[in-house]
């Protein structure tokens, strides 16, 4: 399949002041007023709200939506959290006891089971103490009552650093688990197929290998410095990740089984035979995080659209592809310097596009409520 390109494309910047949406008094019959927030406008003329949904979080790193509307957010000092209703509970879901949370490191990715309805089971990643050193490992919980319990460790011992920790975590189409990996701050163990750092993981739910893996292993990819984010197409399937990059280059990658994504060796407009190339790339540094394809159809100009935070960049960036989802038509940067850094987009099950702010993780400027959750709803 035909891959895109690019380097240095002209981005379309939404950065008008937003619009105040008021609340007017319910009408006869209405159960709740209208939602209130800031209108936007994106380059194509789509106007659209975003409210905020949750507030006074602790550095929200992973989101995963239930199928009855809760949302699970990790909180990178090792707590889980579940929001009902847009309220967040009182009490922590789980409190980390093991975990290692120093610079980029903590609990990070979060996902849920694909059947979640019948058996409450929850996957985090989080860097942990262990015996002297730290690791990265993927564990499974399940959740009773909002509690989660029953912890057991699926894939351990992978290579953990203070930065450079990747542990996005996704199920994919086929069934199985997807997990993220940085080169834990050694470049060249991204290029070494014995080592489980710089890689993308294909496991099983019981976190063994997956048939069909190119290396007769968990590795799906590798030569990877810092995958931040990863979502599959709602169209064609196909993963697609974001990357940090070394001081700029940072990557949107099409991810394939069995290919080598450079690092190391290649950057940017880099090449080499038998390495990747990005489907795009950013210089100076925007630093992309977590992603997600828009599934909703509220926004109806925003579906199938790839969203992504940017932490550096502090916005949310948008990505138009054709009508197949193999091409990339355009993109343009959405609430530059509004809601600071934004860590992680989820599309979520109610049509609407979530997204969260990373803005006490020690590199941000928190306002009296960060970090917060917001919503992305049609303007009214």
């Amino acid at each position: 399949m035909p891959r895109s390109w690019l380097f240095a494309v002209p981005l379309v910047v939404a950065l008008q002041q937003p619009q105040m949406a008021c609340s007017p008094a319910p009408e006869p019959g209405e159960t709740e007023p209208p939602p209130t927030g800031d209108i936007h406008t994106a380059a194509d003329g789509t106007r659209f709200l975003v409210e905020t949904y949750l507030r006074n979080l602790v550095v929200p790193w992973g989101m995963a939506f239930a199928p009855d509307g809760r949302l699970f957010i990790t909180e990178r000092p090792g707590r889980v959290r579940i929001a009902s209703g847009g309220q967040l509970l009182a009490s922590p879901a789980l409190t980390l006891d093991d975990v290692s949370a120093v610079s980029e490191s903590g609990l990070l990715g979060i996902t849920l089971h694909p059947d979640f309805g019948s058996n409450h089971f929850v996957y985090v990643v989080y860097t942990a103490r262990a015996d002297g050193r730290t690791v990265n490992r993927l564990a499974r919980y399940r959740e009773v009552n909002n509690t989660l319990a029953e912890r057991a460790v699926l894939f351990d011992n992978i290579p953990a650093a203070p930065v450079h920790d990747g542990s996005r975590v996704k199920f994919g189409p086929d069934g199985f688990l997807y997990l993220t990996m940085g080169d834990a701050a050694a470049a060249s163990l991204a290029q070494d197929l014995g080592s489980y750092a710089g890689k993308i993981f294909r496991i099983r739910e019981d976190g063994t290998s997956a048939p069909g893996n190119p290396f007769s292993s968990p590795i799906f990819s590798y030569g990877h410095r810092n995958p931040q984010g990863i979502d599959f197409h709602p169209l064609t399937s196909e993963l697609w990740e974001t990357e940090h990059g070394p001081t700029g280059f940072d990557e949107v990658n099409r991810i394939r089984a069995g290919a080598n994504y450079g690092w190391p060796e290649i950057t940017g407009a880099e090449s080499r035979a038998g390495m990747e190339r990005p489907v795009l790339f950013y210089t100076p540094s925007i630093a992309p995080s977590g992603m997600a394809f828009y599934r909703g159809t509220r926004i109806p100009a925003f579906t199938n659209d790839l969203f992504f935070g940017t932490l550096a960049g502090t916005h949310l960036h948008r990505v138009r592809l054709n009508a197949a989802g193999t091409e990339v038509a355009g993109e343009e940067r959405l609430l530059e310097r509004v809601y600071g850094r934004i860590r992680d987009v989820v599309s979520g099950p109610d049509g609407f596009l979530y997204f969260s702010t990373s803005n006490r993780d020690g590199r941000g400027t928190p306002s009296a409520d960060d970090d917060r959750i917001f919503r992305i709803r049609p303007a009214p």
